[in-house]
């Protein structure tokens, strides 16, 4: 069985354990994950890459499990020394071990090696377990516009930021005004992306943000449309719940883009025309009606990754509706 998962950060790298767990015995398994880059970011003069190495990391093992992000058993001196210096942003917190990913991928792509291979290359270490592409070789970044805050130059000027700064150093505390993955329009998918589609069994959408992860990867020319023809299962699982999203702000950049923040809601986002079966959480069961109206085929169970376990059981599930919608 060829799997073909679109992941963004966290809940999408937290869902590929539970997948990789839940697929163990079934012979001939492949699983390639199209990873979302418009969070990239140049810091310090590296190229940072934070879905792809949550992604490498977690199932690597080096994964700090209880930030989610960055390297276990870190240490944050360059960090220290930099802010000594006065060299800024001081509010981005790259750790000791992680620089060193940083500085390799940087390294390699002054050399003239694209970021697939560059991807290629820093996973021989890890040794995910799974095939990881980047959705572009091509840079993409996503930014967010704001309504600069009191108390900041600027205040009350409308402006864009990049969705780092939104995110970590805002702490989307500030409404989201508009998302825009700047460059996806004129970038081409990774080698080998379309080619993971077109060859896949099953596409599965993690609990990833709709719109900054896996909808940035689906603003690369070719990318929706390739999903959207490849005449499989496409299943999705909710990263909403109760009206809530499970962790970071799904629903401020639900806003910005228009869709409210609720498991249906999402899913309509996604549309009929993409998505062939979704999941939500039990506390939405009432949802399910709704998400079959749109031409969705929908089922409430379990939602939470409170441990590799649960994230196993989510992944069955993703697995077993698929296998419905195909019969």
């Amino acid at each position: 069985m060829r799997i073909v998962v679109l992941a963004g950060g966290i809940g999408g790298a937290r869902f590929l354990r539970g997948l990789k767990r839940a697929v163990t015995d079934i012979d001939g398994t492949d699983i390639t994950v199209i990873g979302n880059t418009g969070d990239d970011i140049h810091l310090f003069g590296l190229k940072v890459c934070p879905d792809l190495d949550t992604v490498m990391y977690t199932l690597g093992g080096g994964i700090d499990e209880e930030r989610g992000w960055g390297r276990t058993d870190e240490t944050f001196r360059v960090k220290e020394e930099l802010a000594a210096y006065g060299a800024g942003p001081g509010w981005f917190g790259l750790g000791d071990r992680d620089f060193a990913t940083h500085i390799v991928r940087t390294q390699m792509l002054a050399a003239g090696y694209p970021l697939s291979a560059v991807t290629e290359a820093l996973c021989d270490r890890w040794q995910p377990g799974v095939r990881l592409l980047p959705m572009s070789d091509d840079r993409i970044e996503t930014h967010v516009a704001i309504t600069v805050p009191d108390g900041e130059e600027g205040a009350g000027e409308r402006r864009a930021v990049h969705f780092q700064e939104f995110w970590v150093r805002l702490r989307a505390a500030v409404p989201a005004h508009a998302v825009v993955p700047v460059g996806a329009d004129q970038a081409k998918p990774a080698p080998g992306v379309l080619e993971a589609i077109a060859a896949a069994d099953v596409i599965l959408f993690p609990p990833s943000n709709p719109v900054v992860s896996i909808g940035t990867i689906l603003a690369v020319p070719g990318v929706r449309e390739a999903i959207a023809e490849a005449g499989v299962p496409v299943v999705g699982l909710s990263p909403i719940v109760g009206g809530a999203p499970v962790r970071g702000m799904a629903d401020k950049v639900l806003a910005a883009v228009g869709v409210e923040s609720s498991a249906a809601a999402v899913a309509e986002h996604y549309g009929s025309g993409l998505l062939d079966g979704w999941l939500v959480d039990t506390a939405d069961a009432d949802a399910v009606d709704r998400v079959e109206q749109a031409g969705i085929r929908c089922r409430a169970v379990p939602l939470m990754m409170s441990d590799p376990d649960a994230a196993a059981e989510m992944a069955r599930r993703a697995l077993a509706l698929a296998e419905e919608v195909r019969a």
